[in-house]
This record gives C-alpha cells, sequence and structure tokens, in this order.
C-alpha cells in the first residue's frame, strides 16, 4: 500500500493508480519473511471450500484458503502477536477491526508462501503496545504508513499515518490472522491485485488468482474497494475547497 503525497505539491499529470501508490508505497522493498500464521480460533465459514474448482491450486493467504470465517457482531477487539517463541510483542486492540481485506502490495508484510498479505483498520487510539514495545522498529521511515515490525521475527504488528493531511490519519492497520481470538471481521474484497507481479508471481495466472478471489467472495480490485476510493475523492475534494 504507497509513499506520502503532499496535498500542496505541484500537480503533475498522473495515473489513478500512481496517485495511491505514493500515498501508500505500493512499491518498494519485497515483503518481510515471515513464519506460518499461527492457527486461530474455528468460526462459521462464509465461503465453502473450492478444492474441487480449476483454481484450488492457488494459494491466497492461509487464512482466507479454506474458506473465509465470519465475524462476530458482539466483537470487540483481542491480542496480536509477534511470531517469536519467547518475549513476542503484544499489540492490544478493543475495537472491531473495519475494512478487512487481501492485499497485494509489495509492503505489506505476508506470511511464507502467501501472494496476499491480509490487512484491517481499526481506530488510532484503539491500538496499544502492551508488551515488548523496545523490539519493534519502523521498516520504512519514508513511507505514508510507518509499519512497526518485530526486529526479531520480521512480523508487522500495525501500521501508522502520521500525516494529518493523509486520508487515512486516524486509522491503524493491523493483521488479524496475529490475533488468536475470534470474531474479527471477515476480508470483504482485494486489493492492488496486479501488484502480486512485481513480487515475483507468474503473470500467466493472474487470470486463475482473480478466478480464486472471486471464488472466495474476495472482488479482485486493482486499487481499493469502491468506498475507499470515495473516500480518498472526499478527503481530496475537501483539500481543494470542493466540497
Amino acid at each position: 500500500m504507497l509513499t506520502r503525497l503532499s496535498l500542496n505539491e505541484e500537480r503533475k499529470p498522473m495515473s489513478l493508480m500512481d496517485t495511491l501508490k505514493r500515498w501508500f508505497g505500493g512499491q518498494g522493498s519485497p515483503p518481510a519473511a515471515g513464519s506460518q500464521p499461527r492457527e486461530t480460533s474455528a468460526a462459521p465459514s462464509v465461503a465453502a471450500s473450492t478444492q474441487a474448482t480449476p483454481n484450488a491450486s492457488i494459494r491466497i493467504h492461509p487464512a482466507v484458503d479454506s474458506g473465509l470465517k465470519a465475524g462476530s457482531k458482539s466483537f470487540r477487539g483481542g491480542t496480536l502477536h509477534c511470531h517469536c517463541a519467547n518475549d513476542r510483542v503484544e499489540v492490544t486492540v478493543t475495537s472491531q477491526c473495519a475494512h478487512n481485506h487481501v492485499c497485494g502490495c509489495t509492503k505489506c508484510w505476508k506470511p511464507e508462501g502467501a501472494l496476499f498479505s491480509m490487512v484491517a483498520v481499526v481506530p488510532r487510539d484503539s491500538l496499544s503496545v502492551t508488551a515488548h514495545e523496545e523490539k519493534l522498529e519502523i521498516v520504512d521511515p519514508s513511507a505514508a504508513i510507518q509499519r512497526h515490525a518485530c526486529k526479531e521475527c520480521g512480523v508487522h504488528m500495525f501500521g501508522r499515518i502520521e500525516n494529518t493531511d493523509h486520508p487515512f490519519h486516524g486509522l491503524d492497520f493491523i493483521h488479524t490472522e496475529l490475533s488468536d481470538d475470534a470474531g474479527w471481521a471477515a476480508p470483504e474484497f482485494a486489493a492492488f491485485v496486479s501488484s502480486i507481479i512485481e513480487s515475483g508471481a507468474n503473470p500467466d495466472n493472474m487470470d486463475k488468482v482473480r478466478g480464486k478471489l472471486k471464488e472466495l467472495k474476495l472482488e479482485p480490485y486493482d486499487c481499493l474497494s469502491p468506498p475507499l476510493m470515495d473516500a480518498i475523492a472526499i478527503h481530496t475534494a475537501k483539500a481543494k475547497g470542493i466540497l
């Protein structure tokens, strides 16, 4: 997801995809290596297994490959842990997440072997580091999303936007797979699908990838979902005085 875009800089012709990548850091360093995510508690499936389909060999992300797990309307947050065997970093979130999705960009952390990361947002004031904060470091200080990762295992614990002019300032980005708590909202869509090619995915398989995403009820987009794109456009219009 892109590097920071100044709302006051000189306007130059730029595609929507280029603008998004500048905001969220969609191009850049390869995804950090990490071990496979820990198993999470079982929850009702909201998408059937696709083992018998032509796209069965495609692996999107371990948390969704066998079907989506429905969230709970009464869920009020939980704890996330890094993958270290000892002295694990712990992040506590006191709210349900929103806009959970799988993301193909090159900066979001992905478990080993996954084509996509799985990312959601929570209110900034609902997130706190509750254990071993000293092990965290910012992966890329120049990126709009300041991704705080464990220095030992490399897992990204949360991403934070410090630029108050950014459309998503006030939201922190998390990976709900790092939690053993059941009830997190299920992924809703797939973002930056084409960007998996930048991470080394075979371009010849893109039809199968999009087919698998649709089987999982994760509508594939080569940017963000329409509601999030609208949010960006509204923010920009307000900054220009149009709204």
